[in-house]
Parts: C-alpha cells; structure tokens; sequence
C-alpha cells in the first residue's frame, strides 16, 4: 500500500471514533514540529513518519492533520503533476471535515481551515482552476478576517493575513474582478508589514515560522521590491540551503530572477547530491535557464532531463523555445528548427512563459541574433558583456520595430543595472515611443521599469505616473506579470 495512502487511512480510522468535539485538540508538540519543518525542507519520508506517528499517539489532534496538508502542497507545486492532483484533491473535502470537528472557541479552529483552503487556492491556480482558485481563497480570507475579528491577539493570524492582503493589493487588472465580486480589499505594504511583525517576534521553533520567512521574503523580492535586501538575506547564515531543497529552490529562483545565473548554477549544483534531489525536475529546468544566459549549449541536456522527467504541461512550449535559442545562436539551424516545431506539440499556455513561446512558434521570423544573445546576457547578470554586444549592432540593420523597440530596452536595462539612471530613463522612453502602440512586452516593461526608477528615487508622482502608463498600454506579452507589479507599485505608493 502506498505510504501516502495508509497515511489517510491512518487518520480516518482514528478520526472516525471521536464521540464529541471536545475530545480534539491544537497541540503543536515536537512530532508535529519535526513533520512541518522535514516538509518545509522537502523531506517527505520523515515528515510522513513523523505524522503518522503522532495520529497514532494522538488521534485527536488536528494540528496532525492541519500540517498533513502540507505534503499535498508542496509536491503539488513543485511537481504540477496532474495525475498526482487527481489523486490527491480529495484529501482537501476529508481534512476540512476532520478539521471542522475542532473547537469553534479555539483561534486554531478557523485558522487551521483557512490555511487549507489557502493551500489549495494555490494549487488550483498552478493547475490553472482560477474559479475554484478564487472560491478557496475568498473561504480563507473570510475565515482569517473572522478570527482576527475575534483573536485580535492571534499573532499566527498575521502569517496568512499578511500573505493574503499583500496578494489581493497587487492583483493586476484581468484580475481584479476576484476581489470587488467577494469584497476583498488589500494593501501590498500592511500585508508584508505583518509577515515581518510576525517574523520579528518569533522563531523558528514555533508553528507557522518557516514559511511566513518565505513569504516575506516574496513579498519584499516581488511587490516591494527590494530585491538586495532579500538577495543579502538569503545568502546569510539565517538561510541555508544544505539540507534543504525547498530552500534550495527558493533560492536558485531568486537568483535567476536577480540576474545571478553563476549563483543559481552554484546553488543547484551543491544540492545535485542529495537524495532526494532528481524528485524534482524543476531543478533541471532552473540549470537550463541559468546555463542559456551564458549561453551554453549544456543548458539543452537540463532542459531535456526536464522534459524526459517532467509529469506537468507548464514549461513544456517554454523549454522547446530555449532549446531552440541555444542551438540558434550555436549556429545549428536544423536543431533550432526542429526544437520549435515541437512548441506547437506539446504542452499548455497556461503560465505567460509558454504563451510566448506559442507565439514565437506561430511566427515565421527569428530574433535578431545580437539582440537575443544581449538579452540572455542581461538575465543572467553579466551587462558588461551585453553593452559591448549593444554596442557593436548597427541600428541601421534593425528594419523591424519590435527590433528597434527591444534595442532601445536593453540599453535602458544595462544602463539601469549599472547604477546609471539618467541613461537608463533615457532610453527607457525612447522604448516607449517606438513600442507603445504594439503588443510585445518592451514600452509596457519600459513605463514599469522608469515607475520603480523614479520609486526609488522619492519621486513619488512620477512613479505613479509611469506605473499607471504601464497598466494603459495595450494588450501585450507577459501583461498579467507585467501588471501585477505595476498595481503593486501604486498600491505601495498610493498607502504609504
């Protein structure tokens, strides 16, 4: 019997003998502690054991149970493996009944139920449900909202809470219909300002600790934007990531989302030996996108593994797409050809990065080779490299004005990664005025990337301005991305 499975079957046996709600209880003892911290640090097998263990100790305590959920969570996100959801989607239905037997006078009853709710909210929006995604999530606001109403001392309500409320002030506008339907209102800076009370004044001995650094860390990373401070954070002693793969995920992410690829591959490559490491092939996936920066041609071996270990549709049309970059600018125009007659094949358009990839397929062109291999340098963090590229295009050879758009962009991001401001608004604008009225990311990206410039430099009006040029413009790629973090920024500005 799979262990997953004589797991449920543990708990409903013992759950099934309550006589009445008074029996159950909240304790969050050292089995529980040890399940959700081997959880939070991807160790399956322990966590399971330690779970099962308490049921069979304590059969009555649902924070066995609450934190059970995790396992679902985790392995859903990471993995989006859609048989696996299939399998597993029932256990949310069985743990809300089990949960709903708990003591309504306790703060744990509701905050337990809106933690799961919550869970699944996520993963339904990973598989691409955004009704039910939306209804989960309205259950979980509504439950914390109450239980702030009546443990206003609860300081575990501020993990979710401030998760939730940081979340719901930066949806972008396709979007935002979820909020106003269910009366949802939030704010980026008060939703993160209460992941760090709660951060500040606990440790990571007590429940919740774990994953509210996480989310902080988030937050900050992505709708406050500060994103050196979280990059210093996540290579300090506080944040290890030996034995600890989801931290090793959370990291490698961030660093290719920094424009560090050196440290992504340094990362990933000090994890490669766990054991448990080829469970996930997200992690072939993060390799290939830090080894095509350079670009290296070893990134077509890590996006292969992805693909041949994979059981998820997101990243297929995405990875072909990279395959078919690197062998482009290696110059081996059959593989290239080849890899993008397969986008059309395979995968979904779930997630922005596969939608362009459909798009680059359906198109008959290929990018400008200079400006591609300028682009890949700028993601992963090496700009010097890319101004000379940048430098040595002759703008006369760019005819198409997506080219020319694109172009003036990457100058901006060189220029605003170098510290150097004036230069990049400069171009910046010059983006704007030759993409504005087209539907590729560059003037949307450009009126963004001038609203955190002017951010930054206190100029708050200014901000305001250029984020709110970068929701107006028309229907373009990446827009939900793109969006959202321009409807942060005005949040944040707008309720500081």
């Amino acid at each position: 019997m799979p262990k997953r499975l004589y797991l449920l079957l543990v708990l409903i046996i013992c759950y099934s003998h309550s006589s009445g709600k008074n029996k159950y209880i909240y304790d969050y003892n050292e089995n529980c502690y040890k399940a959700y911290q081997y959880y939070l640090s991807l160790h399956i097998e322990e966590a399971r054991a330690c779970i099962i263990n308490e049921v069979k100790a304590n059969p009555y305590n649902l924070i066995a149970t609450y934190i059970a959920d995790y396992e679902d969570c985790i392995l859903l996100l990471l993995n989006c493996d859609k048989s696996e959801y299939l399998r597993r989607v029932e256990h949310l239905d069985e743990r809300i009944a089990l949960l709903g037997k708990g003591d309504e006078s306790s703060p744990w009853f509701r905050f337990c139920k809106g933690g799961v709710y919550l869970h699944w909210a996520i993963i339904n929006m990973r598989f691409g449900e955004q009704y039910s995604a939306a209804l989960k999530f309205h259950k979980s606001f509504s439950l914390l909202k109450q239980n702030r109403l009546l443990f206003p001392h609860f300081e575990y309500n501020n993990t979710f809470a401030g998760l939730e409320e940081a979340v719901v002030g930066s949806l972008p506008g396709s979007y935002k219909w979820l909020a106003s339907i269910f009366g949802m209102k939030g704010n980026v800076k008060k939703g993160t300002d209460l992941l760090a009370t709660f951060v500040t004044n606990h440790s990571a001995h007590e429940p919740m600790y774990t994953e509210t650094v996480l989310y902080y860390l988030y937050a900050r990373f992505y709708l406050l934007t500060e994103q050196k401070e979280v990059w210093n954070f996540i290579n300090s002693p506080q944040f290890a990531t030996h034995d600890n793969l989801l931290n090793t995920f959370v990291k490698a992410n961030l660093a290719l989302d920094y424009r560090k690829s050196d440290a992504a591959i340094e990362t990933l490559q000090a994890a490669a030996a766990e054991a448990n490491y080829n469970n996930y092939p997200i992690f072939n996936y993060q390799m290939g996108v830090a080894y095509l920066t350079k670009p290296d041609t070893i990134c077509v071996a890590y996006f292969q593994q992805y693909l041949k270990k994979n059981k998820s549709d997101i990243y297929i049309k995405d990875c072909w797409q990279k395959m078919a970059f690197a062998y482009y600018l290696a110059g081996n125009m059959q593989q290239a050809q080849y890899c993008r007659e397969q986008i059309k094949k395979y995968g979904s358009t779930r997630l922005d990065a596969d939608k362009q990839a459909e798009k680059f397929a359906e198109n008959n062109t290929w990018p400008q080779k200079k400006l591609l291999q300028a682009r890949l340098s700028i993601d992963g963090g090496y700009n010097a490299h890319a101004l000379t590229i940048l430098n040595g295009i002759d703008t006369v050879s760019l005819t198409n004005p997506a080219d020319k758009a694109e172009y003036f962009f990457r100058f901006g991001r060189v220029y605003e990664e170098s510290d150097n401001n004036t230069n990049a608004l400069e171009y910046y604008q010059y983006t704007i005025n030759a993409g504005r009225k087209r539907h590729e990311q560059f003037a949307a990206r450009a009126a963004l990337q001038m609203g955190k410039i002017y951010e930054r430099s206190g100029m708050k009006s200014q901000a305001i301005s250029r984020y709110n040029e970068c929701l107006d413009m028309p229907s373009h790629d990446f827009q939900n991305s793109i969006d959202q973090q321009a409807k942060a920024g005005i949040n944040r500005l707008e309720n500081n």
